[in-house]
């Protein structure tokens, strides 16, 4: 809902309204609401596992503790029977686990969100914002 917000005032631009939505979006230099929201999820989740908080990570994830591919941080993703816990932040974030090692072992959150940029923008992982 708060999607059509944005969409609609994007087409409220003058001379925009005969760009599709996407278009628009780049003319303005905006993101859609969801890939935002992954963003900043993704940077919360790198300040929680790096202890930037004072908050144990224990309590939001649980380490993937078998030896697959990628880097040492991988989340695991629990199970759950019911729907409620679909859309709690531990599950959003899973996308975690596509973000490259040199992203992930980032001294500071600032190097951290320019590497998450430049990611978010490759095709590598953009593809999995589409299917939140």
């Amino acid at each position: 809902m708060i999607e059509g917000v944005q969409r609609r005032a994007t087409k409220l631009v003058a001379g925009m309204q005969d760009f599709t939505y996407n278009d628009r979006l780049k003319m303005l230099g905006f993101q859609r609401l969801e890939e935002r929201r992954m963003r900043s999820d993704l940077i919360e989740t790198f300040k929680i596992v790096n202890r930037k908080y004072d908050i144990n990570p224990e309590l939001f994830f649980q380490l993937d503790e078998s030896d697959r591919r990628g880097h040492d941080q991988k989340l695991f993703k629990k199970r759950f029977r019911l729907n409620v816990r679909k859309y709690a932040f531990s599950n959003r974030v899973i996308d975690w686990n596509l973000l490259p090692a040199s992203c992930i072992n980032c001294s500071t959150i600032n190097t951290f969100k320019k590497h998450l940029s430049s990611e978010l923008e490759s095709e590598a992982v953009k593809f999995k914002v589409s299917q939140l």
